[in-house]
């Protein structure tokens, strides 16, 4: 139950990013002198401060470990996967990016024929195995726990000699100035080569991710086929991709 409540605080942090101390006591029905041991526990995982009177996310929360980001934002992630399961044709190829949000696309693909999933996320290939109906391939790789992914040079090489139709990709952040980026170099390479490769590319970025920078840019705005989120953005990113001539989708 300890661990539960951890987590838990922790997600319910990293997604409001400065949260009290009196309000994380009223939200998970604790003690101050609890809450306080918990966050005690929490800051060491590295991924939350404590400040005066509260907590605050830290820089690296981009790179908070899979279990922690897939309890966030559930609602709109599971929006943005079946509005961009409408962007599949029957007999498509597709490249599903490693992350919490592109994992919410599969379910959705079930009704859809002849479509083959390439991924290097250990979860796409766990979710898409449940499926008879998806052919998946795997690029292999070495094992990330904090992206869930196989990164390397052997999964770059397998990607070159593949041709995807559509590729749904994720970002730790999404700017004007610096485009679609990520948290870490190798990562951030898989995602430029696919980019490359793929016909159409469509980001699917919750409106939380809008406005933030990570260290790596490894697309550009002008360069998606679609933009694909929760909610109306900022009335400069709708213009920009307008002018860009990328489609937004959102409800």
């Amino acid at each position: 139950m300890k661990v539960s409540r951890l987590n838990s605080i922790e997600q319910y942090v990293i997604s409001r990013e400065t949260v009290t101390i009196d309000e994380l006591c009223e939200v998970f029905g604790v003690s101050k002198n609890t809450i306080r041991r918990d966050l005690n526990e929490l800051e060491a995982r590295g991924h939350i401060s404590k400040v005066y009177g509260g907590v605050t996310a830290t820089s690296s929360a981009g790179a908070v470990p899979m279990p922690v980001r897939s309890g966030l934002n559930l609602a709109d992630k599971s929006l943005i996967g079946r509005l961009a399961a409408e962007e599949v044709s029957d007999g498509d190829t597709i490249f599903i990016d490693s992350g919490s949000t592109t994992l919410c696309l599969l379910r959705y693909l079930v009704a859809k024929k002849r479509i083959t999933i390439i991924t290097h996320s250990l979860g796409a290939l766990s979710e898409a195995a449940k499926y008879e109906s998806l052919n998946v391939i795997s690029l292999g790789g070495i094992y990330t726990p904090t992206t869930d992914s196989f990164v390397g040079l052997s999964t770059i090489e397998a990607l070159s000699s593949m041709r995807i139709n559509k590729a749904f990709m994720g970002a730790t952040g999404v700017s004007l100035t610096a485009g679609m980026t990520n948290t870490t170099f190798l990562e951030a390479e898989i995602k430029r080569a696919v980019v490359q490769r793929a016909d159409h590319i469509y980001l699917m970025a919750d409106s939380s991710k809008i406005g933030r920078e990570a260290i790596v840019t490894f697309c550009h705005l002008k360069d998606l086929t679609s933009f694909i989120t929760d909610r109306q953005p900022p009335r400069e990113y709708v213009d920009h991709c307008r002018a860009s001539n990328v489609r937004l989708r959102y409800e």
